[in-house]
């Protein structure tokens, strides 16, 4: 058995012991940029010993510039394929069906080595990975149809060498959203949870203690994914969801009240939990200072007896502090693309989600 090292780390030690002797060998005037940006749990810092069944080993990503990328590109995965070492670290370095759900690290003792590395460039791998055109501008629209979860690896990940000048540039530019689209993104978050304020107790008052429940965990998921974006992170796919918000400031006061919300028998019990996780997120974002301080309280939903904060009083706040008029000319409440859809297969799809911002235009 294998003993586990985080991989991200195998990945740079791959890197640097493997990869790039080989490049400096017979490449030596090949300028190049390495790193891990992509997909994985070892990217995001997740990866633990169940990681390593399948898509988990030493992988680098190798960027070029176009033209080195077209001239050099076949002889570079001959040669790793063929003079890369077959282990690493007690690692394998040859990947099982490597196209079947990332394959499986096999150590075998002759070649050729189905290897992790990967050759591209920096306008093809943006281009794929998050619909960015890195030759052009960035507009203040473009992060909208940016997935947070491919934001995050990006952000998550790490640069071995930037050979190019260009990598850490890029990463931090992406490292989070501009003030006036950060801005609108929250406000449509407050949005999501205002509109199903009173559903909860609704439903409770009316005996469907399944329907309360069900209500009471989308309002805590979306105060989850707001608590993200007031401490500036952005949120991973589903299945590190939760423990990503784990490492958040707030997780600490917010997680045993959540548990709470989940726990409660009945409906009243449920509103109690969920009013005072309403009120730590309106403290929280009154202790960012973009907008001027909103009363921290929950009182009855019109005359009936349902204890709800009224967020729409921060959507309407942080609206109008948004100064851009690009950002302020968008549809109120749709925001992001991962605001406003939920498949995983759309998220994963760079074509997608162009088909489906060109929709938001047309709404817009």
């Amino acid at each position: 058995m294998m003993q586990f090292m985080p991989g991200l780390r195998l990945s740079e030690l791959f890197y640097q012991e493997a990869v790039q002797p080989l490049l400096t060998k017979h490449f030596p005037d090949l300028v190049h940029s390495a790193g891990r940006l992509d997909y994985g749990s070892d990217v995001l810092g997740f990866d633990t010993p169940q990681s390593m069944d399948h898509h988990w080993g030493p992988r680098v990503m190798l960027f070029l510039n176009d033209g080195a990328f077209s001239h050099h590109h076949d002889d570079i995965m001959a040669v790793m394929a063929n003079e890369l070492p077959y282990e690493i670290h007690g690692f394998p370095t040859h990947f099982v069906d490597p196209h079947i759900d990332g394959g499986k690290l096999r150590l075998i003792d002759s070649g050729p080595i189905e290897h992790g590395v990967v050759v591209t460039t920096i306008s093809r791998f943006f281009g794929e990975y998050i619909g960015w055109d890195t030759t052009n501008d960035l507009g203040e629209t473009d992060w909208l149809a940016f997935p947070p979860q491919h934001l995050r690896t990006i952000a998550s990940g790490r640069v071995f060498d930037d050979g190019l000048g260009q990598l850490e540039d890029i990463r931090t530019t992406l490292c989070w959203y501009p003030h006036d689209v950060w801005l609108y993104l929250m406000a449509n978050q407050w949005r999501r949870i205002d509109q199903e304020e009173p559903f909860m107790a609704r439903c409770g008052d009316v005996g469907d203690e399944l329907g309360s429940r069900i209500v009471a965990m989308r309002q805590v998921n979306e105060l989850m994914r707001l608590c993200f974006l007031m401490e500036r992170q952005y949120v991973p796919y589903n299945k590190w969801f939760g423990s990503a918000f784990a490492r958040l400031d707030c997780a600490a006061t917010l997680t045993p009240i959540f548990h709470a919300v989940f726990d409660a028998a009945d409906w009243k019990s449920r509103e109690q939990h969920l009013s005072v996780a309403y009120l730590k997120a309106i403290r929280m974002h009154n202790d960012l200072t973009i907008t001027p301080p909103v009363e921290a309280e929950v009182t009855d939903f019109y005359s009936r007896p349902y204890l709800v904060p009224h967020t729409s009083r921060l959507v309407k706040s942080l609206l109008s502090a948004i100064q851009s008029s690009v950002i302020r000319a968008l549809p109120q409440h749709t925001g992001s693309i991962g605001q406003f859809v939920d498949s995983t297969d759309v998220l994963e799809s760079v074509e997608d989600m162009r088909k489906l911002m060109v929709i938001y235009e047309m709404v817009g």
